[in-house]
């Protein structure tokens, strides 16, 4: 009986080559250690987006990873008898060849449109991927001329180091296309080598693998002919079935060619940009510098010793970690953004650290606030921290090109985020792809809910007119279960940027993303995490662009700059204004829910707010704790704490937890557990919801807690508790940092109504409230609003004196529909002349008739036409004229129309 030899699999797809491969890479490599596999090489099409999960689950299992990435290629314009297109598979074997690599991947996808590349064979150059094996499969039953074209090609640029790879997949022409590759081989003197051209762990999934070529191809299954795999070879086979299909030799060459390959993503090292350091400084102590400047402008009359100590502690702590580039670099971004006076704070995790604090990156004191910088960053934990920035929306671009500018496209990209299927998406998608109706499939996409859970429920299969019964129906339950959570494509991280010292590219491949001037790795925040690379988020955040704004429109009228800072801290008529929850447009506390909480809780202080924003959030509803804060905030229960140990943690908000902050001290001082099991803690929190693991904390909690002598009553309602956060629960610093632009947005809608309004307007799309919502409450405060006028307005909002405060004149901005160019035309050409009738604003401005009915149905014609059913006859009556005629007038009798009714007024008012 033949012995049963050792393999390694040399060409592996997964589903990262987005419709192509049907299974996960962690699938993958645990079926590979099942079945005895001596190593797995995952080589995903142009990519090196799924590596970081097969690496992990590699390492959790066993298995030896090979690192490498398959391409298609032709010949080009040398393309004709004798050339055949092939596949070509990459391994690196080190460092260099993986750098090599991900750079080869990077010139490919930066020069093609996203998501696609095109590669020649006669542009390649074995050089650009020094370091690397490759083997070479050509399509089956190529010509012996086209092989010994292809050969002749790989020792010019791979000699020493190519194979040819050979697929047997039980096909009638196995045996002739073996024979045919061997003379090849021995003719050139270029090994074979066995490939399963894998494209799924388990032969069960072939029909998803049909049904992803499929949706690749846009069409039913029916249509897809030869494009389907005739069979389900391509899986991971058994090491007793390779030895009955391959010969003893091929088999045997996939260990000398993985011998080849010792390349690991755990030899990657990161390193952080140095340029932000000055020549004569360290980092060490260019970063207590800033700091201590920074620390004498926010404390001027002195540091108190505890924030010394502080302070103290988390230099200590970054220089041990080696973090000093990365805060150095982050306070670079920020004064860039204050330097060309873009609005930016520092939120979430960060607003813990006083160190952020004084290089101006958070605006929240830590010294007011009970931080916890584990938080943040722990030794134990020794995990990279997150900094994110909120800058205003309209500019956070400047920000982004900035970063590209001074690092270079090659060391500075966006992250990725893996778009995933979803049940609405699997839906459409296999629907279409089984040849259901369109409409039947789209119907029964929009009527899936929420609540119906992952799977398609029999009774909305019944709302379509589909039986659970029938097999085609069967399948497409069965392979919309299949398909979901599998990546669909690769798009941009709202923010995430990643810099580096050396070129990126050699780390990660880069390509474009959708948005012009954008470039993306190819790697999510998941995977960074996982390989310990840093990333600074720089978001986009809407209300920053309205503060911003308002602060403008204040300053004009004050004479001078006013800035975040000039606003005056615990005014009572800001406050007061809130406990009557009249907070129409203000950040955060604007929504029905918060509105009802206000007048119970009724801030009358900062850290209320901070309160207010953190409490209305499904972690502490569902947690239990809204009810028992506010009995106690209105004197309706004792105020008591577990112990006087816990006292520290929960005085501040009455003996109940708020925050996830405070369910981390309850977890260190009352169970024991450490810094970094506390934080371990908070991140299975984060992701219980996509990941579980919470669960295995609960012994660990209960039990610390009962050891401490704390009643078991209590342990199990902190569990629950901690249940309920991770629904959604927000850290103290966090809210802390929204709550100053609650209190900034609020300062400014009780103080400055028109300027508030006039930003919120200019902001838009922005918040909880449409425009006309917005104008409705500011009228109900005493603001005079003057309609949108082509005779007056600009295309943003503006104000207009009175003698009291400003009223606010609307800008075409707000007219529904109207571009851009046309509000531009339209003033620039009310700059050269007064418009005397409709008919000389659409000859002036070169508007189109439809450009002038949005302008009527809007009303702005008023001053030219009168009442709005004038308005619309007039515009309707233009007509587009020949260039020669186009500053021609017409002489023709007006007709005057009655005024619409009121009624008919309302409806153009909506529309419009």
């Amino acid at each position: 009986m033949r012995a049963v030899p050792q393999y390694a699999e040399l060409r592996c797809l997964t589903n990262f080559s987005f419709l192509r491969g049907a299974s996960q890479p962690e699938e993958l490599v645990e079926r590979a250690k099942q079945l005895g596999y001596a190593a797995l090489a995952v080589a995903d099409e142009c990519s090196m987006a799924g590596i970081v999960r097969a690496h992990g689950a590699a390492k959790r299992v066993g298995l030896r990873l090979l690192v490498g990435s398959q391409f298609e290629l032709d010949w080009g314009e040398a393309s004709g008898d004798d050339a055949a297109p092939f596949t070509l598979t990459v391994l690196a074997c080190n460092l260099i060849g993986y750098g090599n690599l991900c750079q080869f991947i990077t010139k490919l996808r930066r020069a093609s449109p996203k998501g696609s590349y095109q590669l020649a064979a006669t542009e390649l150059s074995g050089a650009e991927l020094a370091d690397c094996v490759v083997l070479a499969s050509p399509r089956r039953m190529s010509e012996p001329a086209q092989l010994q074209a292809l050969a002749r090609w790989l020792l010019t640029h791979f000699i020493g180091r190519c194979w040819f790879g050979v697929e047997l997949l039980r096909l009638l022409s196995d045996e002739m296309w073996l024979h045919r590759l061997r003379e090849v081989s021995q003719e050139n003197a270029i090994p074979l080598v066995a490939c399963g051209d894998v494209h799924f762990h388990v032969r069960s999934r072939k029909p998803l693998q049909d049904v992803l070529t499929a949706i690749r191809l846009g069409n039913p299954l029916t249509d897809c002919g030869l494009e389907l795999q005739p069979n389900a070879e391509r899986h991971l086979r058994t090491r007793l079935r390779l030895a009955h299909t391959y010969p003893e030799d091929l088999l045997a060459e996939t260990l000398a060619v993985a011998a080849r390959c010792s390349f690991s993503l755990d030899e990657l090292r990161y390193q952080y940009p140095d340029e932000v350091v000055p020549l004569g400084e360290t980092p060490v102590s260019y970063l207590r510098r800033l700091t201590y400047e920074g620390a004498g402008r926010r404390w001027p009359a002195g540091i108190a010793a505890r924030v010394q100590a502080q302070i103290e502690h988390e230099l200590a702590l970054i220089a041990e970690l080696r973090y000093e580039h990365y805060f150095l670099t982050v306070a670079d971004i920020v004064r860039f953004a204050r330097s060309r006076h873009i609005l930016c704070q520092g939120r979430g995790s960060a607003a813990n650290s006083v160190v952020c604090y004084c290089l101006g990156v958070t605006e929240v004191d830590p010294a007011r606030m009970s931080v916890l910088f584990e938080r943040f960053i722990s030794k134990e934990r020794n995990e990279p921290p997150d900094i994110d920035i909120d800058f205003e929306h309209e500019r956070r671009e400047e920000v982004l090109q900035y970063l590209y500018a001074r690092y270079g496209r090659e060391r500075a990209a966006l992250t990725a985020v893996v778009i995933c299927y979803r049940p609405r998406s699997a839906i459409r998608d296999v629907g279409k792809a089984l040849g259901f109706a369109a409409q039947t499939v789209d119907t029964l996409a929009k009527e899936h809910q929420w609540w119906d859970g992952q799977g398609l429920q029999p009774e909305r299969l019944a709302e379509v007119g589909l039986s659970a019964d029938e097999l085609r129906v069967r399948q497409l339950i069965e392979l919309t279960r299949q398909l979901l959570g599998f990546p669909r494509h690769l798009s941009q991280h709202v923010g995430g940027f990643v810099l580096t010292k050396g070129p990126l590219c050699r780390m990660v491949p880069i390509e474009n993303a959708a948005m012009a001037d954008r470039t993306v790795i190819q790697w999510d925040k998941d995977d960074l995490d996982a390989l310990g690379l840093l990333k600074v988020d720089c978001l986009a955040l809407g209300m920053l662009t309205a503060i911003a704004k308002a602060l403008d429109f204040i300053g004009q009228r004050k004479g001078y700059r006013f800035e975040m800072q000039d606003i005056p801290a615990e005014d009572a008529e800001t406050y007061e204004m809130v406990c009557k929850a009249d907070t129409v447009g203000v950040f955060q506390i604007e929504s029905r829910a918060q509105m009802s909480m206000l007048p119970r809780l009724q801030p009358r202080c900062f850290y209320d707010l901070v309160i207010e924003v953190a409490i209305i959030r499904p972690g502490p509803i569902q947690g239990g704790m809204v009810h028992p804060y506010l009995n106690r905030r209105q004197g309706k229960e004792p105020v008591s704490y577990p112990s006087e140990a816990l006292k520290e943690a929960l005085g501040r908000t009455l003996g109940v937890p708020v925050f996830q902050e405070q369910v981390m001290q309850i977890a260190m001082i009352a169970a024991g557990f450490t810094p970094g099991e506390a934080d371990g803690l908070r991140r299975a929190m984060a992701a219980w919801k996509r990941k579980g693991g919470l669960d295995k904390y609960q012994h660990k909690l209960v039990n610390g807690m009962t050891a401490r002598g704390y009643s078991l009553e209590f342990a199990e309602s902190i569990y629950q508790q901690v249940h309920g956060f991770s629904e959604y629960g927000f850290p103290e610093s966090h809210a802390a940092s929204f709550a100053l632009l609650v209190y900034a947005s609020c300062w400014m809608k009780r103080h400055h109504p028109a300027e508030f309004l006039a930003a919120m307007l200019n902001s838009q799309p922005l918040g909880f409230y449409s425009p006309s919502q917005l104008v409705q409450d500011a009228r109900r405060h005493g603001v005079e609003v003057r309609p949108v006028d082509v005779m007056d307005s600009c295309i943003d909002c503006t104000l207009e004196d009175l003698p009291h405060q400003p009223a606010v004149r609307l800008g075409l901005r707000l007219v529904a529909g109207l571009r851009q160019e046309a509000m531009a035309r339209i003033v620039a050409a009310r700059e050269v002349r007064v418009f005397d009738s409709a008919e000389d604003l659409a000859r002036s401005a070169q508007l189109e008739q439809h450009e002038m009915k949005l302008l009527a149905a809007a009303d702005a014609l008023r001053r030219l036409s009168g009442h709005r059913r004038q308005q619309v006859w007039d515009a309707a009556a233009l007509r587009a004229q020949p260039q020669l005629l186009r500053e021609a007038s017409f002489d023709e009798a007006l007709l005057e129309l009655p005024a619409a009714p009121e009624g008919e007024e309302i409806l153009f008012d909506y529309a419009a």
